[in-house]
């Protein structure tokens, strides 16, 4: 069982950054694949960006490639996600997630196979 909660989202004007922060409850966390998703109001949610279980892999959607990055502390069972350059359209709810399984060799950005969700952290940008 993992629970996960999320912080860090607030509102902030195009071109800013912001730091969101996942915080895991569970002892199986270091062995899982964490991804961040978003759903905007009247779209469907979809994945942002995820790490491995060790951080040594990464993978990011398109729209977010060379503007966020995600990172992993196991030390603190914490994973982050780094937003620069912020965007009208990353307004959303941001939700961190825990892979269904452990040690998975790839990252999945099917949000269905993602077991446990965070309550989600809202960012707002404006232009």
């Amino acid at each position: 069982q993992v629970q996960l909660g999320e912080s860090g989202g607030g509102l902030v004007q195009a071109g800013d950054s912001l730091r969101l922060s996942c915080r895991a409850d569970g002892r199986t966390f270091g062995s899982i694949t964490v991804g961040w998703f978003r759903q905007a109001p009247g779209k469907e949610r979809e994945f942002v960006a995820g790490v491995n279980w060790n951080g040594g892999n990464t993978d990011y959607a398109g729209s977010v490639y060379g503007r966020f990055t995600i990172s992993r502390d196991n030390d603190k069972n914490s994973v982050y996600l780094q937003m620069n350059r912020l965007k009208p359209e990353d307004t959303a709810v941001y939700y961190c997630a825990a892979d269904r399984r452990a040690y998975r060799a790839v990252i999945i950005r099917d949000a269905n196979e993602y077991r446990y969700w965070g309550q989600g952290t809202q960012v707002t940008v404006s232009s």
